[in-house]
């Protein structure tokens, strides 16, 4: 069974082949200049624009190195109607398939999707990481085939198609290694500090007498002021049982507590 190809932006906005397939029941591939042969593609992006054209709904899908024009047919469709739900913008995942039509001189490229799912950040950088990883091996086989050392018949039809040059393919590492540089690293989570119990009991009395209404404080409150002090929950929560059986406060009703 045929894997979806991961395919940048970038790449696929300069396609101008397209290959029939063996069989006339199967649709063509669209052959990027990086040397993708793209049929069903996944992609990962933001959509960032949703427009209706008479009975078709057409979304721009943008990743780290240019935009999508994804084409889903049916304004009535149950895809269009859950695209339509999406906000924008939104990290989305979309499988489709790749389409290529000439229209003129114009070429006409757009994706045709079958699903299109809401995902975080996250998620997108995953599909950079691994689309830049797959994008740097098929150049590497674009210039073995400039040095003519590659046998595989798809990367030559791209490389005759293309005329590959080196600078061509500097241009799309390039776009590679910005798509990389792009991806913002993950925050790293605050450490509780760690911070002598007689030290945790006082701030939490303190804060306790400070904002201590007739029902007390919430414990929730407590300890969202320690957080911002990065003091770890655990800490404080058995500062206030020490406190309760201390007799220094009490809960007036579940979740509460109130100095005495």
């Amino acid at each position: 069974m045929e894997g979806a190809a991961r395919v940048f932006a970038g790449d696929f906005s300069g396609s101008t082949l397209s290959v029939q397939a063996d069989d006339d029941k199967s649709a063509a591939w669209v052959v990027t200049p990086g040397g993708a042969w793209c049929r069903q593609v996944y992609l990962a992006g933001a959509i960032t624009e949703i427009t209706e054209y008479g009975d078709m709904l057409r979304c721009r899908l943008a990743d780290p190195t240019g935009a999508f024009n994804l084409v889903i047919g049916g304004k009535d469709s149950a895809l269009a109607e859950q695209v339509r739900t999406i906000p924008v913008p939104s990290f989305v995942t979309v499988t489709g398939r790749a389409q290529l039509y000439r229209r003129n001189d114009r070429v006409d490229l757009s994706i045709r999707p079958d699903n299109v799912t809401v995902v975080d950040r996250a998620v997108r950088d995953q599909w950079t990481l691994a689309t830049a990883e797959a994008t740097l091996v098929r150049l590497e086989e674009l210039r073995l085939a400039q040095l003519d050392t590659c046998k595989d018949p798809r990367v030559l039809t791209a490389h005759r198609h293309y005329a590959t040059t080196p600078e061509q393919l500097q241009v799309l590492a390039d776009m590679v290694g910005c798509a990389v540089q792009s991806i913002k690293p993950a925050e790293k989570v605050p450490v509780p500090a760690e911070v002598e119990p007689s030290l945790v009991r006082e701030l939490v009395m303190e804060i306790m007498t400070a904002a201590s209404g007739p029902r007390g404080i919430a414990v929730e409150e407590i300890l969202r002021q320690t957080s911002e002090r990065r003091i770890a929950p655990a800490d404080v929560l058995a500062a206030i049982e020490s406190l309760i059986v201390d007799d220094e406060c009490y809960q007036p009703q579940k979740g509460f507590v109130k100095p005495l």
